[in-house]
């Protein structure tokens, strides 16, 4: 009987994965299955040969968000669902689970068609405090900043980037900074295959104005979630799986997910990102996280 194969799909600027997903192809053979490696869009790969393909490190996604959706709907057994990464490929996401029931952080959406000057801009931005401006398709924190409202410079910084960011025909998202960021950092909660892996606190990302061709460095380390982290987690991931349900008329195991949540005013908790297309799981930071995943993908591997 043969092996079955499973290829973890990566871009280009990480041909041998992210490093964070090194020990994943050892853990894979060692349940009986065949790992490879390929670039997503290298033409040379026979993804029909290519058994169950799991998205890793291909985070060049959001400059090729079509092409990447087609390649990911021609592929015969990939994880996660197509329809689910082209839902989640947009930030826009976070407005449907919002509608049911998911707390976010309160946030202003920009669109290119609106065609708003930059007068319109600075009107439209927070009054005061710090607040980040990031396009609605993105992968990680590319093409992110972080701005001061009251400091003029800083500003018309931000006013400039959204409207770089809208003539590029890119959605906008201006959303407030949390202070609690600066001070504890984001909790990444991390499922696989529906059950809990682990979690790990991400220290702040942004730090300043959106620098062209810069890409925030991120520093993670294991931590427990609270309890309440972990009920917001699930009433999500119920939010998520609803939403599904409702797209393909029946529910989807999603073979990772990762909950990104963080602390507003108050002790209310919000939820910053989910990630379902080239979620960064951490795995370099707990014991046990690689043999999680490594069973979650085995259990679809031999299916």
């Amino acid at each position: 009987m043969s092996k079955p194969i499973v290829t973890l799909a990566t871009c280009a600027a990480l041909p041998n994965l992210d490093e964070d997903d090194a020990a994943l192809p050892d853990a894979l053979a060692a349940r009986g299955i065949e790992p490879r490696i390929a670039v997503w869009n290298d033409p040379d790969v026979d993804w029909s040969a290519a058994g169950l393909v799991v998205l890793r490190s291909v985070h060049d996604y959001a400059s090729h968000r079509e092409e990447f959706l087609r390649w990911a709907e021609s592929v015969p057994k990939i994880v996660n669902h197509p329809d689910v990464l082209r839902w989640n490929t947009d930030k826009h996401y976070m407005i449907e689970l919002a509608h049911r029931g998911m707390p976010m952080i309160p946030t202003l959406w920009l669109e290119p068609e609106q065609k708003l000057s930059k007068h319109q801009l600075h009107t439209r931005f927070p009054a005061g405090g710090d607040f980040v401006v990031k396009p609605a398709i993105s992968s990680g924190a590319q093409d992110a900043g972080r701005y001061t409202a009251v400091d003029g410079y800083s500003r018309m910084s931000a006013i400039n980037h959204a409207a770089e960011l809208l003539a590029q025909g890119r959605s906008v998202m201006v959303q407030r900074y949390l202070e609690s960021v600066d001070k504890r950092g984001e909790t990444a909660l991390i499922y696989m295959n529906g059950l809990v892996s682990h979690a790990v606190e991400k220290e702040a990302m942004l730090h300043g104005p959106y620098q062209p061709g810069e890409v925030p460095h991120e520093r993670a380390r294991a931590r427990q979630a609270t309890d309440a982290e972990w009920r917001l987690g699930e009433e999500v991931r119920g939010a998520i799986h609803s939403y599904i349900k409702s797209r393909l008329g029946r529910d989807e195991q999603l073979t990772f997910c990762r909950i990104d949540v963080v602390e507003g005013p108050n002790g209310s908790m919000s939820v910053m990102e989910v990630s379902l297309v080239d979620a960064s799981l951490y795995l370099s930071t707990t014991p046990g996280a690689v043999d999680n995943f490594a069973d979650a993908i085995a259990v679809r591997a031999f299916w």
